[in-house]
């Protein structure tokens, strides 16, 4: 595989996975959902402030460093995965593998251009309008990033409490 077929399957990718997360956060309502194959997948409209699985890093002093920091850190694994990927290419890895990677960097390239923009570009959750000058809800790198992808793979039934932040609230 070379950079110009990865290059391609990259922009093809990002371009996709931002028009389905701009269609997601402009037409529903935080929490909504389409149902594509029953009992297996859904297209949900979820807004993630932090890192991976909702959590948050504190922030202190009215700015939130922890979330400037994630993105920075974003933005240097992401270089870092090119970097491999040319090694991989290389060594002469197999497809799949280099594939493999391009989708978690396409993955981590959306998180990315959400968190950067979406702040800047719309002014609420849901639905969401493009914002006016000034009605943004979030500056530059501190934006949500739209999760869109459910999988309800495990149904919980008489979930003991101490384990209710795993049962599905939708």
């Amino acid at each position: 595989m070379n950079w110009k077929k990865i290059s391609i399957l990259l922009l093809v990718l990002i371009v996709a996975d931002q028009v389905l997360k701009i269609w997601v956060k402009t037409s529903f309502h935080l929490g909504e959902a389409i149902v594509v194959f029953p009992d297996w997948f859904q297209l949900r409209f979820v807004e993630n402030n932090g890192a991976a699985f909702g959590m948050q890093i504190a922030n202190s002093g009215g700015f939130d460093w922890g979330k400037l920091a994630l993105s920075i850190f974003r933005v240097g694994l992401v270089g870092m995965m090119f970097w491999y990927i040319n090694y991989l290419i290389k060594q002469k890895a197999p497809k799949g593998v280099i594939i493999g990677l391009v989708l978690i960097i396409a993955g981590a390239i959306g998180n990315i251009i959400d968190s950067a923009s979406y702040g800047l570009f719309f002014s609420a959750s849901t639905p969401s309008t493009i914002a006016h000058f000034g009605g943004s809800y979030a500056p530059f790198m501190m934006g949500r990033v739209v999760d869109m992808f459910y999988f309800p793979l495990f149904q919980w039934n008489n979930c003991p409490s101490w384990l209710s932040f795993l049962v599905d609230s939708q």
